[in-house]
């Protein structure tokens, strides 16, 4: 390793070993003063340069700017998932093996926030003042939609405060993000679905297993989970961040799927009868979409339930948001006496960012000179981040971590063997001091 690589792989390997699982309904304020106090130390000049605003459940910090321009501000999140499974080093070790550092949290989101910190540590270590107010925003429960990201972007909002930019976490530097499709993509999520979760609720009159009815409240469930699992009713559009997707990436694809992916304009009704099947991702990021996640009935074995109900967990495309949703189960729901209830944290797509606009421009022509090859491209957010909460400051929240991550990598969010090699942190630390630099 380099002595960058060495130096930033040191202090991640710290952050990590702060454990800071965040739980629903629980503060752990306790697990976070004791992470922030970490954070002063690795980040010295960070923690006495920029002021610490007021907020709960978050850390929000500014460093004055020199003109009383729109601001800019850089964001992730401090709490991570719990660590179950089997590790190869354990998940708060921080263990520095192989040329990377392993631990929860290392890609989601320590990874990045390490790189914002040291972008900052450095910029101040040079006595660059940024040209507009330059905030940092850390929350303390994104992992389990709490309030952290909801206070800062509150705040920001009663003091007038606009930003021209927010970066949060998102897309990476991947390599196939179709199969088939060869080549390295910087993933710019310019786009996060909406979120919300729909309960089914059957009514019957209980009583004792030992007699059964026909179509109890579990069995018209069933039927209801079964049909829309085998005849999905949700529709399928190609959005224009889609289009720009399949176009850019269609660059570095050969063959019949390089064709159709540059044409898709002329091939719309193909690609939408063709990918949704292909591609579970690509499928989400066409539809709105419908996981069944928790079930209730009875509290006993033998009983009949009076009422059962089934979570549909749904994220909601720009086509077809809540209330579209609605009215196609509505029929369904009703062929089999069932009731549905929207849950009050149920809420659309934000307005995507436009990636001919400034913002996306500014991050694309980073990636351009930071990761030669690497080609950038809009892409549609499937899960949820804390940008959306900051709609009431931004209409240019992009949602993309400089982090260069391989498949393995990828699919240990969230899962057993979390990491991250040391040689990216590096041109992600250089990232973030550019997109300082850039905005104006």
């Amino acid at each position: 390793m380099t002595k960058r690589e060495k130096q930033y792989a040191k202090l991640l390997s710290k952050m990590i070993q702060v454990e800071t699982i965040s739980e629903p309904g629980k503060t752990h304020e306790e697990k976070f003063v004791k992470s922030e106090e970490v954070l002063a130390k690795l980040f010295p000049k960070v923690f006495s340069s920029f002021k610490r605003l007021p907020i709960e459940n978050g850390l929000l910090m500014r460093l004055k700017g020199k003109t009383e321009g729109e601001a800019v501000l850089l964001m992730s999140h401090q709490d991570v998932v719990s660590a179950e499974g089997e590790w190869k080093h354990p998940p708060f070790s921080g263990k520095i093996a192989d040329g990377k550092v392993w631990g929860r949290g290392t890609v989601d989101t320590k990874g990045a926030l390490m790189c914002i910190l040291q972008a900052a540590e450095e910029l101040l270590e040079e006595d660059y003042v940024p040209e507009v107010d330059f905030y940092i925003a850390s929350s303390w429960n994104e992992e389990v939609t709490g309030t952290g990201a909801i206070n800062a972007a509150r705040y920001l909002h009663e003091h007038g405060i606009r930003l021209q930019l927010l970066m949060d976490e998102g897309g990476m530097v991947v390599d196939e993000p179709i199969k088939g499709v060869k080549g390295r993509f910087a993933m710019i999520g310019t786009v996060e679905k909406g979120y919300g979760d729909i309960v089914a609720i059957a009514h019957g009159k209980g009583g004792h297993a030992s007699t059964p009815p026909k179509n109890s409240p579990l069995a018209r469930l069933a039927g209801f989970v079964n049909e829309l699992e085998k005849h999905d009713p949700n529709t399928v559009e190609l959005s224009p961040t889609l289009m720009e997707m399949f176009r850019r990436i269609g660059s570095k694809a050969d063959g019949s799927l390089g064709f159709v992916l540059r044409n898709a304009r002329f091939l719309k009704p193909v690609l939408k009868r063709v990918l949704p099947k292909k591609s579970p991702v690509i499928a989400a990021m066409m539809k709105t979409t419908m996981a069944f996640t928790m079930a209730e009935g009875s509290l006993g074995r033998n009983v009949l339930p009076q009422v059962a109900k089934v979570n549909i967990n749904t994220r909601f495309i720009q086509h077809q948001g809540v209330e579209e949703t609605m009215a196609i189960l509505a029929p369904i729901a009703k062929k089999y006496d069932i009731e549905l209830k929207i849950e009050d944290h149920c809420r659309d797509l934000q307005m995507p960012v436009d990636f001919n606009g400034n913002a996306f421009k500014i991050v694309e022509e980073t990636v351009n000179e930071l990761f030669p090859g690497v080609v950038a491209t809009p892409y549609v957010m499937t899960g949820g981040t804390d940008a959306y909460h900051y709609r009431i400051v931004t209409d240019n929240a992009i949602r993309f971590a400089p982090l260069q991550i391989n498949n393995q990598q990828h699919a240990s969010i969230h899962a057993a063997d979390e990491n991250i090699d040391a040689a990216v942190l590096p041109p992600a630390v250089d990232f973030y001091k550019a997109i300082i630099k850039k905005v104006r």
